[in-house]
């Protein structure tokens, strides 16, 4: 199927190799067959070859226009789907690639699951980060302030990255100051938008409860008036007598 971006491959049957890694480590052919009879007549009459190069020519014709590579969906027993995209995905990505043509495959191919969001093992993680090429902690990366500069997209570095956590803690207080008591909703609806692009719904509900945490059980300037499942969020009474 051809969309005006991509081109998407089906094919019935499980990948024998396992996983597309395994292909590009070894860059060799594959010894077992599904019916070893037709892959025998169609190499005699060469229709096939026996390189086994396939799948990583298409990774390194990719890489050579700047494209993203190839992405392999093997989520469904007894199919393949192959995704080739016809345009730059990210431009930081792509960047990279025109700057750093020494990059072996397996580096690229991790880069090129981070500019999807796909996300890395800690290994993974640690690989890039030494090479200078991604920032940000585990579990979510970014491309690297320098690439960002580079490219022309400094502003989207600052909204995939995030700002620092006092900038949400003082964005909490000043609502509560202001409009006491406030509900999750409400801090929610300010935070939100300004919470980092990288990070899914689940992992931004995760990091308002932990700015509330902190603010109510650790800094202890702010108090929960309501009950656990319905929080109504006051200053501390000390603080609020205070009139800080």
């Amino acid at each position: 199927m051809e969309t005006p971006d991509s081109l998407i491959l089906t094919n019935v049957g499980n990948f024998l190799p396992g996983s597309v890694e395994t292909v590009i480590q070894q860059d060799a052919p594959l010894e077992i067959y599904r019916n070893p009879f037709l892959a025998e007549a169609m190499v005699n009459l060469n229709l096939i070859d026996t390189q086994g190069g396939g799948i990583k020519k298409m990774f390194l014709k990719q890489r050579s226009r700047f494209f993203p590579l190839p992405t392999y969906d093997l989520s469904q027993p007894e199919r393949v789907v192959v995704r080739l995209a016809g345009r730059i995905l990210d431009e930081r990505y792509a960047r990279i690639l025109m700057r750093s043509a020494d990059l072996d495959l397996e580096t690229i191919i991790l880069l090129d699951r981070v500019q999807k969001r796909f996300s890395l093992d800690k290994e993974e993680h640690q690989c890039l980060k030494r090479l200078g090429l991604v920032e940000g902690r585990y579990p979510n990366l970014v491309v690297a302030a320098e690439i960002a500069a580079a490219t022309g997209d400094k502003a989207r570095h600052i909204r995939d990255k995030g700002l620092d956590n006092r900038y949400y803690q003082d964005m909490i207080l000043e609502l509560i100051r202001t409009h006491q008591p406030v509900t999750r909703e409400d801090i929610d609806a300010v935070l939100l938008v300004k919470l980092p692009e990288v990070l899914d719904s689940k992992q931004k509900q995760r990091k308002i409860g932990n700015l509330l945490m902190r603010l109510s059980h650790k800094l202890k300037v702010i108090e929960n008036a309501g009950s656990r499942t319905k929080p109504q969020w006051i200053l501390a009474k000390d603080l609020s007598l205070s009139g800080e």
